[in-house]
């Protein structure tokens, strides 16, 4: 079975470079934005290892891989792991909706 690939969505690629700016910006340094990248990457080598790792959401077949005050919404095939969104956690619910099913 080939391994499948990462594939992040429009959405998701916007969402997780405004965030890491965002808090780049008002940190005046990389550090925390790196301390993400680091997360994520650890986060999507398990979603590549085992997709089901992760509770599914409210949203039937989008998985949630949540990092503290953020979070990665994925669904999958058999050859890719497709991120839906990247989001902060502390935004409205309501809000994530409307972005994963653009």
């Amino acid at each position: 079975m080939a391994k499948r690939e990462i594939v992040w969505t429009s959405t998701a690629a916007k969402q997780r470079r405004e965030i890491l700016k965002y808090w780049t910006k008002k940190n005046k340094s990389s550090a925390y934005a790196e301390k993400l990248i680091e997360i994520t990457k650890k986060h999507t080598d398990v979603i590549l290892n085992n997709p089901k790792a992760f509770k599914e959401s409210e949203i039937k077949n989008i998985h949630e891989s949540a990092m503290g005050h953020f979070s990665n919404y994925y669904t999958f095939n058999a050859k890719q792991i497709i991120i839906m969104a990247f989001w902060d956690n502390r935004q409205d619910p309501k809000k994530l909706i409307s972005q994963i099913l653009k």
